[in-house]
């Protein structure tokens, strides 16, 4: 009975088991139907606002510098309508026709006041110049324009180089002073080199004697111990002097300005087109024309800077030199001027010593050796050595 009795327990466990599978089977597949999913509704959405638009001018072709704005090269762009600015921008064709470019202006450009002007503009040169600045030419060499390599656009430094010498300060001519013989009147000139000896005059006599008459000084002979009157050997030497005379200075052009008032370029090469003839050989390529190494340079500098440069212009004893200056760099910079002395002090250069020996053959002045092995070709030494004194 007992064995029976958990047999039939068994039976009810099993399938109680199977009526829960069944249950939780139906369950899931009817998931749907029994526990429906609750329909949200969707939030009603706000409608952008339309923005507010303004048609202003543009530009549908290109204007070159000074050109006259033309009703075929005008069209209209919208922009929003908080961003007009009345008296900025142009509403209507009819503000813009007739007006010149005071700059040369690309096609889809929105046009403002300030690029255009009912008068004449002036030259290329005069737009490229930035307010407060002037501009002003010098003239130029391969070695002082950075070897031809400068362009417009370029900023460089401005070198000079002068020449000073010592002045009498009534005379305001070059020292030392010549001397002359002064005759009170009434006395008897000295005689000539004839022996002849002129009439006493009434009034003050004053001869002049050249180039022998060079004012000098007294010293002291210290073996003699005798006073001794010393003219110089020569005229006086200038004193080499250099500075930085101005920081920045943008190239504004290389060369003469064309004519048309285009930019003025460095140096524009033109090839010819060969015309082909008909029949016959090929004709020889005719060979590019090159055009000459320029001989001026203009400058954008300050007006201050300018009349500097005129005075320097106007020398002779002045020599301007230019550096190229990095990209972007428009710092200004503050040099010392150079002289012998600082230059001696500067760079620790010792002055020679007198020695018991030299170098020979004699050096005169300095000069690099050419491909040709000649010591003085292409060398700035003027004049020979001194001769040699003959051999006894």
């Amino acid at each position: 009975m007992a064995a029976r009795g958990r047999r039939v327990g068994m039976i009810f466990i099993v399938l109680a088991l199977v009526l829960v599978v069944i249950l939780g089977a139906a369950a899931y597949f009817g998931r749907d139907m029994f526990f429906p999913s609750p329909v949200v509704a969707p939030l009603p959405t706000a409608e952008a606002p339309a923005v507010k638009t303004v048609d202003i001018v543009v530009l549908t072709q290109n204007v070159s510098f000074g050109g006259t704005i033309t009703e075929a090269a005008l069209g209209f762009a919208p922009i929003p309508a908080d961003r007009f600015v009345d008296g900025l921008y142009f509403k209507t064709k009819e503000q813009v026709k007739g007006r010149l470019a005071r700059y040369q202006l690309q096609s889809g450009t929105i046009l403002t006041t300030g690029m255009l002007s009912e008068n004449a503009v002036g030259s290329y040169a005069s737009a490229q110049i930035p307010p407060g600045m002037v501009a002003i030419s010098i003239p130029i060499t391969q070695l002082t324009s950075v070897s031809f390599a400068l362009q417009p656009g370029d900023h460089v430094s401005v070198l000079v180089a002068l020449l000073l010498e010592e002045l009498d300060p009534n005379f305001q001519s070059k020292l030392p002073n010549t001397t002359a013989n002064v005759v009170k009147p009434g006395t008897a000139a000295a005689p000539d080199k004839t022996g002849a000896t002129a009439a006493s005059s009434l009034t003050l006599t004053i001869t002049g004697n050249g180039a022998g008459s060079t004012q000098g000084r007294t010293e002291l002979d210290p073996v003699l111990n005798q006073p001794v009157y010393v003219q110089g050997s020569e005229s006086q030497r200038p004193r080499i002097v250099t500075q930085m005379l101005v920081s920045d200075a943008m190239v504004l052009g290389i060369g003469v300005f064309p004519k048309d008032g285009g930019p003025a370029g460095s140096r524009p090469t033109t090839v010819p087109t060969p015309v082909a003839a008909a029949a016959g050989p090929t004709p020889t390529p005719a060979p590019a024309v090159v055009a000459p190494n320029p001989e001026q340079i203009t400058l954008v500098v300050t007006p201050q800077d300018a009349v500097t440069l005129n005075y320097i212009l106007l020398t002779k004893g002045a020599k301007l030199n230019l550096a190229l200056r990095s990209a972007g760099d428009s710092k200004v910079n503050k040099t010392e001027a150079v002289t012998l002395q600082f230059l001696m002090d500067q760079y620790n250069i010792p002055f020679p010593s007198k020695l018991p020996y030299g170098l020979e053959p004699r050096v005169d002045c300095l000069a690099y050796p050419s491909i040709t092995g000649d010591t003085l070709a292409n060398s700035n030494c003027s004049g020979s050595a001194p001769a040699a004194s003959p051999a006894k």
